[in-house]
């Protein structure tokens, strides 16, 4: 769930700040009521004895004695004057304590008077709250449920899920939610990216519409359209470089660095792409769906698929595959959808989308490799190894890293997780030189069934 305008930790400190305070006060009525007790059977005026039973007056001298009488008024001065000074000393402990109150209750404000002044300036939705529209405000904060109490939520109200490092970015995050209601939302795709790769992720949903392409056509039929290219009026170009598809299938021949260069061209590389087999880095679909028993590889997840591909190959055998992709440069994800295949526009860092033990296969080419922190990479390959069933099938793709790396950090984390090995293949990239020891490793790895 995503962190509201009260998050824990400061309703938390709030309760230790009244817990403080309900001590204090029980503090205050001991002591006052020890004193108390104290005075009073201390006290040497507390000397009183029921009279006995039919006894009509407690006071055995004669009525009529003035010498004994005046001796009882002397006596009774005495005990009243001891009494006074008894309580004369309990006023004087009464003022220390009270002084003592005063000195612990003016600490414990200025506590919580920096405790505040801290929590203003650490708490990223306090400072929003100040700077942030409506609109903000209205997509981040609880809403109220109409029935009332869910026993299933355990609460009358509701949070829309919203990446929680959104709130770090203020003026980014205002600037998103930035719109005219029920109008066009801004072309800001890049923008929106970028917040997601900086952990905001979720995005907040806005109540805009997205601009549509002109001259928009019914997509290519189905089988046809995974390997036919889409028409231009498909999509919206205005966050990328290139302005068509051609100038995407052109771009491999370009200099310089693009994410998955030459993915757009269905008749280049894409084309033979896992039919073959090596026996090396590169397994063939085929081969690895003989590793299960016949038709119990039936869905799965690519991750960082490129342009689908490898989607479109399982397709082919009746196998539904989801793919991720990211819109670096390119149509990612428009393009997997008109090839008439599922894409989810997520990153790497997001908790994968689906119920524990549901996925028969989870495959990564490229995209899970060294330059992933050792910490964020080791929870990634817990969670695929929560989505996978009993048997599943993880096909690590390629993963690079340096051969220093191979042996003391990837195997034992590989082993931590708890993967047991079908296929090990491990190769030393070349392009570069051998001097820069980088290297490659694919392996196909299944979820043990118990």
């Amino acid at each position: 769930m995503v962190n509201g305008v009260e998050d824990y930790p400061k309703k938390h400190v709030h309760q230790q700040q009244l817990h403080t305070k309900y001590k204090l006060k029980m503090f205050v009525l001991v002591i006052l009521t020890n004193l108390l007790t104290m005075y009073i059977f201390t006290s040497p005026s507390f000397n009183w004895k029921p009279s006995p039973l039919g006894s009509k007056n407690h006071i055995s001298l004669p009525l009529g004695d003035p010498t004994a009488l005046l001796d009882e008024l002397s006596a009774t001065k005495e005990q009243l004057a001891v009494s006074h000074s008894l309580i004369a000393e309990f006023h004087k402990k009464l003022n220390s304590t009270t002084l003592l109150v005063e000195a612990l209750l003016t600490e414990l404000r200025s506590r919580h008077e920096g405790l505040a002044e801290k929590e203003k300036g650490s708490d990223p939705m306090k400072l929003s709250s100040v700077a942030m529209s409506d609109e903000v405000m209205l997509v981040v904060g609880p809403h109220k449920l109409p029935l009332g109490y869910s026993p299933r939520m355990g609460s009358d109200e509701v949070y829309p899920p919203v990446g929680g490092a959104c709130l770090r970015y203020h003026e980014e995050l205002a600037q998103y939610m930035t719109y005219e209601v029920g109008g066009e939302c801004p072309v800001d795709d890049v923008f929106a990216q970028r917040l997601m790769l900086k952990g905001c992720e979720p995005l907040p949903r806005r109540r805009c519409h997205p601009k549509s392409p002109a001259n928009y056509v019914e997509p290519t039929p189905f089988p046809k359209s995974l390997w036919t290219t889409p028409p231009d009026t498909s999509i919206i170009w205005d966050p990328y470089t290139c302005k068509s598809y051609k100038c995407l299938i052109e771009r491999r021949k370009a200099p310089g660095y693009f994410d998955c260069k030459d993915c757009f061209d269905l008749e280049g590389r894409e084309k033979s792409r896992w039919l073959l087999d090596n026996g090396g880095l590169d397994y063939g679909i085929d081969e690895v769906l003989k590793t299960r028993p016949q038709g119990t590889i039936r869905i799965g997840f690519d991750i960082g698929g490129g342009s689908g591909t490898f989607a479109a190959r399982m397709k082919e055998r009746n196998v539904t595959i989801i793919t991720s992709s990211m819109n670096l440069d390119g149509p990612f994800n428009s393009f997997i959808a008109s090839r008439g295949l599922i894409s989810i526009h997520v990153s790497v860092s997001q908790r994968l989308p689906f119920f524990d033990s549901t996925l028969d296969i989870v495959h990564s080419m490229h995209v899970l490799s060294n330059w992933i922190p050792d910490a964020m990479l080791e929870f990634t390959l817990y969670d695929i190894y929560r989505v996978l069933r009993p048997g599943g099938l993880f096909w690590l793709d390629r993963f690079f890293c340096l051969g220093s790396q191979l042996n003391q950090t990837y195997v034992p984390m590989l082993d931590r997780v708890g993967f047991r090995n079908l296929r090990w293949n491990a190769g030393v990239k070349l392009d570069r030189g051998i001097d820069k020891n980088e290297w490659y490793f694919s392996a196909l790895l299944k979820k043990p069934m118990t």
